[in-house]
């Protein structure tokens, strides 16, 4: 199976993100069961939060991590996770245990997506603490630190600012030999360099066109020759919007664009109702377009 490193040896690759909100289950669950037939598509993802990112604020929104579970044995192929998971939400060896697990469930399929988390809304509504941005981000540094050691040590002794483990361990283990960690975000100076001491993907959530990616991507690349790491370690992915009725042949030449700039995986989040019919045309352009 290919891990996230290998997904970035080719050019062209497509993923599916179906937004938890304002849709039935029984939709989402079609949506991965075709998904999973298509070959175009190597993963699927949802998000973690726990209101709506649309209007209405106040409709359904299924909880991310409980449809991941259901999803892994739904499928059999697909690469899945959530992009991306609110350091804030859990503690960090909660996290970890919830990834190993899901890594197991799923055969090891599983990718962990984290950022410093941003929706006030749903935080204050929820008594989460966020916190400034310098919080946020000095918690998020260490949390990443520590779901980084549980996953792959047999022990782990941090103590932080927000977060104290003694002692911990965290098994079983991933199934994967290092479970692949995404970092979300665009922030130039904290998130980016977060993600060249610890990414094994970077994520950016619709860029503009590829300049504006390829700016980010060069303080990425930069920040990784500060911290002694190489650039190519890190798949990068966008988030491209995948509306209704946006032309598939549109959107295919859209993503080429990406492609030669540098992006690695291209993320399709679907934008209105969920609907199994919009996998099949944007698979074909996506396919004619290669």
């Amino acid at each position: 199976m290919a891990t996230v490193g290998e997904m970035a040896t080719s050019a062209g690759r497509h993923a599916i993100k179906t937004p938890p909100h304002h849709s039935p289950w029984s939709a989402y669950l079609d949506v991965w069961r075709e998904a999973d037939q298509i070959d175009v598509f190597e993963s699927a993802w949802n998000w973690d939060h726990f209101y709506p990112l649309a209007p209405p604020y106040d409709g359904p929104n299924l909880e991310g991590w409980t449809m991941l579970a259901a999803l892994a044995q739904a499928t059999t192929r697909l690469r899945l996770g959530a992009m991306v998971n609110g350091m804030h939400h859990r503690h960090p060896a909660v996290t970890a245990n919830m990834a190993a697990t899901l890594d197991v469930i799923s055969g090891g399929r599983f990718v962990l997506g984290m950022g410093a988390g941003w929706n006030e809304m749903e935080s204050n509504a929820y008594g989460i603490e966020l916190g400034t941005l310098k919080q946020r981000f000095d918690r998020f540094d260490e949390g990443i630190e520590i779901i980084r050691s549980l996953l792959d040590n047999k022990v782990t002794n941090f103590t932080g600012n927000y977060f104290t483990v003694t002692d911990a361990w965290c098994e079983p283990k991933p199934v994967q030999p290092k479970l692949p960690i995404v970092i979300g975000g665009k922030g130039r100076t904290r998130t980016l360099r977060t993600a060249a001491r610890w990414a094994d993907q970077w994520d950016m959530t619709f860029p503009a066109d590829p300049s504006e990616w390829g700016e980010l991507d060069a303080v990425l690349r930069a920040h990784c020759d500060d911290v002694g790491r190489e650039p190519t370690e890190i798949t990068r992915s966008v988030h491209l919007p995948l509306t209704i009725g946006d032309d598939p042949a549109a959107l295919a030449d859209r993503a080429a664009g990406f492609f030669a700039a540098g992006v690695d995986l291209v993320v399709w989040s679907m934008q209105g109702a969920i609907a199994m019919s919009r996998l099949g045309p944007l698979a074909e352009a996506l396919r004619a377009g290669t």
